[in-house]
C-alpha cells in the first residue's frame, strides 16, 4: 500500500482532527474538532464563534491539522499532517454543502444553514490543504525495543 492510500484510510477512520492555530501574538492553540471532508480533502467542522480557535482563524487563516490513528501498537501509529488555510463560511449554499458532509458523516439530515450566520453562536469552517504529509510508521514493536530512539519521518504526499 502506498503512502497516499494509507493517509486516505486514516482520514476516513478518524473522526476528530486536531486543529492548531495561533492568535495575533503568535500564541499557539490546539483543539480537537469533529470533522468531515469532501472529495478534494477539504475539511469542514462547526464551532462556536467565540472559541479560541475560531477567533484565531478569523485573525490568521494559516492552520495545521493532525489526524492521528493511535489504535496501532507501539511504533505502528500513523499520522496525517496538513498545512492548510482555514476560514469561516458565510454563504448559505457553502454552509449547506459543508453541513451535508458533517451531518452526512453522522448519518443525520442537513440542517438549515441560517443557523450558522448573523447573530447565531455557531459557525461552519473549511480548511483547504496546502501541503500534506504522512509519517513513515514502519518501526515494528520488536524493532522499537532495539532502537535507541524513534525518528519522525514524514513523507509529503498529494491527496
Amino acid at each position: 500500500m502506498n503512502y497516499t492510500e494509507i493517509a486516505k484510510q486514516v482520514i476516513e477512520k478518524v473522526k476528530y482532527i486536531a486543529v492548531a492555530t495561533c492568535n495575533k501574538e503568535g500564541q499557539p492553540w490546539n483543539t480537537p474538532v469533529y470533522a468531515a471532508y469532501d472529495e478534494n480533502y477539504n475539511f469542514y467542522w462547526t464551532s462556536y464563534k467565540g472559541n479560541q480557535h475560531s477567533i484565531n482563524i478569523r485573525d490568521n487563516s494559516k492552520i495545521f491539522i493532525v489526524i492521528y490513528d493511535s489504535t496501532g501498537g507501539i511504533g505502528n501509529k500513523t499520522g496525517v499532517y496538513i498545512q492548510a488555510e482555514a476560514y469561516e463560511l458565510s454563504e448559505l449554499e457553502d454552509i449547506r454543502t459543508a453541513r451535508s458532509y458533517t451531518q452526512g458523516r453522522k448519518g443525520k439530515e442537513v440542517d438549515d444553514p441560517r443557523k450558522f450566520v448573523g447573530d447565531q453562536p455557531r459557525r461552519v469552517y473549511i480548511a483547504k490543504p496546502q501541503k500534506v504529509w504522512v509519517n513513515d510508521a514502519t518501526i515494528t514493536e520488536s524493532k522499537l525495543e532495539e532502537a535507541e530512539f524513534i525518528r519522525d519521518y514524514r513523507i509529503e504526499i498529494k491527496l
